[in-house]
């Protein structure tokens, strides 16, 4: 039995590295030591005969053998862990699980929402992850979450864009040493000179509705560093290398001493609301929309 587990485990590593092609993200990803993602691999192309991954001092990439095995594992790994969840729920009464996948950060306010559908429907679990910002819809399109928590437009053929949960202003954060933070309020036309955060790869009308490409005077926005998730935004933004638009609820959450959060005047609120694959939709999944159409939005 622990032979197979940690099959198992080599098998998750192999995939993650895959998806990530980066040996700290990985080992942050599963909560291992980059020494065992790097001992497991090795393994594996001892026992295939073959690289897996070809690196070098700055890339790491998947080699025609290593494409072939991620192709032939996904799926099943997938299928395999899949059993093994349903085993776990069958075993503590649960029938089925929602992953839900949240962009937002203001989880004290949203609680109403899972609470409600936790009580209602006993007999399937909630699960919660924060979301990386890069490839935002692959996370449903590849089975790893059932609904997302975003801000439209979402204009893809293949997903459902549901009910409203919030709507917010916004606010911009800039370093506490920065003239910008002098102000009382801000303009994104009187700060569009200054540069902004964006990520690789996302849907361009999905991410322009965060940070705009342009001010509404129609002048360039410089969107040049390239983050994943907040913390990242943050740091860039302490240290004076960005101006970083947020929903307002960011200014509650995520109080840093070098930062200050500034009130915009002249961009609408930015809404946020549930989307699932279309093709994936099911009972859990119309549930929890329900209860968000029950309960309605936050108030403003």
């Amino acid at each position: 039995m622990e032979r197979v587990r940690v099959e198992l485990r080599d098998i998750e590593i192999f995939l993650t590295l895959a998806e990530e092609l980066h040996f700290g993200r990985t080992a942050e990803r599963l909560h291992v030591s980059v020494a065992a993602v790097s001992k497991a691999i090795k393994k594996q192309e001892r026992a295939i005969g073959a690289e897996l991954f070809a690196r070098d001092s700055r890339n790491v990439r998947l080699t025609p053998v290593g494409e072939q095995l991620r192709d032939d594992l996904r799926e099943l790994h997938q299928g395999l862990t899949q059993s093994l969840e349903r085993a776990r729920l069958a075993a503590r009464g649960k029938t089925g699980t929602l992953r839900v996948s949240l962009f937002p950060s203001n989880h004290q306010e949203l609680r109403r929402y899972w609470e409600t559908f936790r009580s209602r429907h006993p007999q399937w679990e909630l699960r919660l992850r924060v979301s990386a910002w890069a490839d935002p819809f692959a996370q449903l399109r590849n089975g790893k979450v059932d609904v997302l928590v975003t801000w439209p437009p979402v204009d893809e053929p293949d997903l459902t864009v549901g009910p409203l949960l919030f709507a917010e202003p916004r606010v911009l954060a800039v370093a506490a040493d920065s003239p910008l933070a002098k102000w009382s309020t801000a303009s994104v036309e009187a700060v569009g000179d200054y540069r902004h955060v964006t990520a690789d790869p996302v849907p361009g009308g999905w991410f322009d509705r965060y940070v705009p490409e342009t001010t509404p005077g129609g002048r360039s926005i410089e969107r040049t560093a390239v983050v994943n998730n907040i913390e990242d935004t943050l740091l860039h933004t302490a240290m004076g290398e960005t101006a970083s638009l947020f929903p307002a609820h960011v200014a509650l959450y995520y109080p840093r001493p070098g930062i200050v959060y500034l009130p915009v005047t002249d961009m609408e609120a930015l809404p946020y609301g549930l989307v699932w694959r279309s093709e994936a939709e099911n009972d859990l999944i119309r549930a929890l929309a329900r209860v968000v159409r029950e309960l309605g939005p936050l108030p403003g």
